[in-house]
């Protein structure tokens, strides 16, 4: 089952169930994907999210912003609003595959270097477009940045 499809069945039984907080994020991601497939046909071009790796992509900074939310919530002494952010960031991640331990990414990476033949850090672009294309979703980018560099050398 497609992951547009899984998303609609879940908001399905959200609503059958009245689980409000559950349905509202599942709205939140649906439109999310809206907003993007709208986005990028006036820019000209196919909805870049005609694949789950694309809504992958596209949920993972949705995850991202509510960890960053989550910080601001709890420096600003807001713990239920920090709850709130937590609370969509389980729904939203219940639809991503499970993440990467920091062993298991490090493994990745140096497969994919391999892979690419990279040798040195001007090799990194390659490199992370790979990382994208085959662990999107699975891997958080900004952490599998820091470890290309440790292993290519900076």
């Amino acid at each position: 089952m497609a992951l547009r499809d899984e998303i609609t069945a879940a908001l399905k039984d959200a609503m059958k169930a009245g689980d409000k907080k559950r349905l509202s994020t599942l709205r939140l991601m649906q439109a999310a994907i809206k907003d993007k497939d709208i986005n990028s046909r006036t820019e000209g071009h196919d909805s870049a999210l005609t694949s789950d790796a694309g809504i992958m992509e596209l949920f993972a900074k949705m995850v991202k912003q509510r960890q960053d939310s989550v910080a601001a919530y709890e420096q600003g002494g807001r713990p239920e609003l920090a709850q709130a952010e937590r609370d969509e960031i389980a729904v939203i991640q219940s639809f991503m595959p499970k993440q990467m331990s920091e062993e298991e990414a490090k493994a990745a990476v140096a497969s994919v270097i391999a892979a690419v033949g990279a040798t040195s850090v001007k090799d990194m672009g390659k490199v992370m477009a790979e990382l994208k294309a085959k662990f999107a979703g699975q891997i958080d980018m900004g952490k599998a940045g820091g470890i290309v560099k440790s292993l290519l050398g900076s």
